[in-house]
């Protein structure tokens, strides 16, 4: 596939009923916060630079953020922290992302999700992560620069070590945060938590985590 194609493809996947029954329905009763917008309510594409040689894999796109948006981590306070830090690492040309047209850029950054429909919940069933798995491997086929992943949570660790076209070190590697593993053939990946809500209210991952993170993203681009 070309992006292009990739895209088209995506946006009208309708592979996993039950995703697409919440995604769509959220779309129509909306929060009552943005009842005057109209919600894409659609499969989420990835975004950023396509030379990238960082990509950022979270889980999911928020039924009121990207799900609203149409954008990765758009309009939710998951994304205010991610792109706060791609911003004070040099990722991105500014701190905030709010909307397609907002002016956001991304720098020899990806941003994508293992999943590409908000799930309720925000958990997705293993066999939804199976079958989106298809759209991560297309999107890793053509980003061919790629050489640190950094994943936002234990799910998208997990599934990014599930993928079967690297080789893995055995046992597989647990996620924690800032586990770092060396994956011959492939990139490295660094895991995060993910920035949500649950976790940066109770203090589990503060902005200083998620910074080191990106800190260590850039040192390993610059080796």
């Amino acid at each position: 596939m070309t992006w292009s194609e990739l895209e088209e493809a995506l946006v009208v996947c309708r592979l996993c009923p039950r995703l697409v029954e919440w995604r769509e329905r959220v779309a129509r009763e909306k929060r009552a916060s943005f009842r005057d917008q109209e919600y894409w309510g659609r499969p989420v594409p990835g975004f950023g630079d396509r030379d990238a040689r960082l990509l950022v894999v979270g889980l999911a796109p928020a039924a009121h953020g990207a799900n609203r948006t149409g954008r990765m981590f758009t309009g939710d306070r998951s994304g205010d922290w991610l792109f706060r830090a791609l911003y004070r690492a040099g990722f991105a040309n500014q701190p905030v992302s709010v909307a397609r047209d907002d002016g956001l850029e991304l720098r020899d950054c990806y941003v994508t999700a293992v999943v590409k429909c908000a799930p309720p919940g925000n958990r997705p069933t293993a066999r939804e992560l199976d079958t989106c798995r298809r759209w991560l491997d297309t999107e890793l086929d053509l980003l061919t620069r790629v050489r640190v992943v950094v994943a936002l949570g234990g799910v998208a660790f997990d599934r990014l070590l599930r993928l079967r076209r690297w080789e893995v070190p055995s046992p597989r590697p647990r996620f924690g945060h800032g586990r770092e593993v060396i994956l011959p053939g492939g990139p490295t990946v660094l895991a995060s938590y993910h920035p949500s809500q649950q976790n940066t209210f109770t203090g589990r991952l503060t902005e200083g985590m998620l910074d080191s993170i990106f800190e260590r993203a850039r040192r390993l681009l610059q080796a």
